[in-house]
């Protein structure tokens, strides 16, 4: 697949009477991305065409000092392969795109350290084979002023893309398309409940694009600079601990019309979890081509494991409903750091935003070994077993009308993709409508 081409027709279709757009799934949770190639299969089957899947990793997530995932960019591919090659999925559908990728996992030391850092991050996902690189340097390091001038962001901006393009090079892979955007949404959620979000200006969008074509063309990338195929602007979309924010497309009108008069770069939206399947639609019609999505897939997938927990309790004797939930609560207990900083509130306020939130912190904690065996014992449980109708409607009720019908399973397995699929359909029909 010629990545470059695939980005330039996604752009082409926006201003066709049917625009396209494309899902990043940002996870790194084996079911999760087992249940998007199932999904992506399934696409394929209903247009009649190989489409291919988006799968990004974070710079907290993999880097070359392995994340918090343990895993460095070569092997997040690998996993990911593995995973596919399980589905029976092609590796040629699958982009790989890096998300944040810049000093932001180093941000508490001198910027030059940090972007040596982010250099060698860089080198290491472009080396790995990861096409779509999101250039973000927008985080202020320890010797920064507390907000940076666009002109500052874009030359170190500039200065990843010149590692992408040799890294990517030596490698004898494509050249890597590039995402901009200064007016970044925080990873994985707001840390508050979120009121009104100020929309990206059209001010703000030139002043970003003039300062990448400078800092580009002074390190002779004035190439790499029309590979800038996404830009990433906040168009009022996004999602707290408790609540989310929906799109509205009259607030964003005159960003999109610019950006159509103009002919200007995709939009990227980030944070788009838990928004309804006719503002993602809206959202791609009106040139949000890439739909970022992450904690609403692993969201949903905890949702069907809590379900499954209740079912199991209700099926089996010798398993008791409720204690996968204790297993993640201890191990959320015993390493707080994932959850600590950012739940606020009293001990009983915590505990639900620990399990429940839509930020979804407990994915963090599902490879914890503890975590992995709860699963276990859940899945042994309900080994071979057919779940009865009643109790999918009782404790999965979003489920229930397909399984009465047939078009789903109703083993534990069945249910927990079903689930997840669930999350992840509204995408696909606002990416690739009928």
């Amino acid at each position: 697949m010629n990545i470059s081409k695939f980005f330039a027709s996604l752009k082409s279709s926006q201003s066709s009477a049917k625009p396209l757009g494309i899902t990043s799934i940002c996870t790194a949770n084996p079911l999760v991305i087992e249940a998007c190639f199932a999904e992506a299969k399934a696409n394929d089957e209903r247009t009649r065409k190989a489409n291919p899947i988006l799968i990004e990793a974070t710079c907290n997530q993999v880097n070359q000092d392995g994340g918090y995932t343990g895993m460095n960019p070569a092997g997040f591919i690998s996993f990911v392969h593995t995973i596919a090659d399980r589905a029976n999925f092609p590796h040629d559908q699958i982009i790989f795109g890096g998300d944040h990728l810049g000093p932001n996992p180093w941000r508490h030391l001198p910027h030059e350290q940090a972007m040596k850092k982010a250099m060698q991050m860089m080198a290491d996902y472009a080396q790995a084979g990861f096409s779509k690189i999101h250039l973000d340097a927008s985080m202020s390091c320890a010797d920064d002023p507390a907000v940076l001038p666009p002109r500052i962001i874009a030359e170190r901006a500039a200065r990843l893309a010149q590692i992408a393009e040799t890294a990517a090079g030596n490698a004898n892979h494509q050249s890597p398309i590039y995402i901009i955007g200064t007016e970044v949404p925080v990873p994985g959620g707001a840390n508050e409940i979120v009121a009104d979000l100020a929309i990206t200006s059209i001010s703000s969008v030139k002043e970003c694009l003039e300062a990448h074509e400078v800092a580009f063309a002074s390190l002779g990338l004035a190439e790499a600079y029309q590979r800038i195929v996404g830009l990433v602007v906040q168009p009022g979309v996004e999602f707290g601990h408790q609540n989310v924010v929906a799109y509205i497309s009259d607030k964003a009108r005159a960003l999109c019309d610019w950006r159509a008069h103009e002919n200007g770069p995709m939009f990227e939206a980030h944070s788009t979890d838990y928004q309804t399947a006719s503002a993602l639609r809206e959202l791609v019609v009106d040139g949000f081509g890439i739909l970022k999505v992450g904690p609403g897939l692993t969201f949903a997938l905890r949702e069907a494991l809590y379900g499954l927990d209740q079912i199991a309790g209700q099926m089996t004797s010798s398993y008791n409903a409720g204690q996968l939930s204790a297993a993640m609560e201890d191990v959320m207990l015993d390493a707080p750091a994932n959850w600590e900083a950012y739940y606020d509130g009293g001990p009983r306020e915590q505990k639900i935003l620990r399990h429940f939130s839509y930020s979804d912190r407990i994915r963090y904690y599902w490879p914890d070994p503890t975590a992995q065996s709860a699963l276990e014992k859940l899945f042994a449980a309900l080994e071979g077993q057919s779940i009865p109708e009643t109790l999918v409607s009782q404790y999965m009720p979003a489920l229930y009308r397909s399984v009465m019908e047939g078009i789903i399973g109703s083993t534990a397995h069945d249910l927990m993709f079903a689930a997840t699929r669930l999350a992840l359909a509204p995408y696909s029909h606002a990416t690739l409508p009928e």
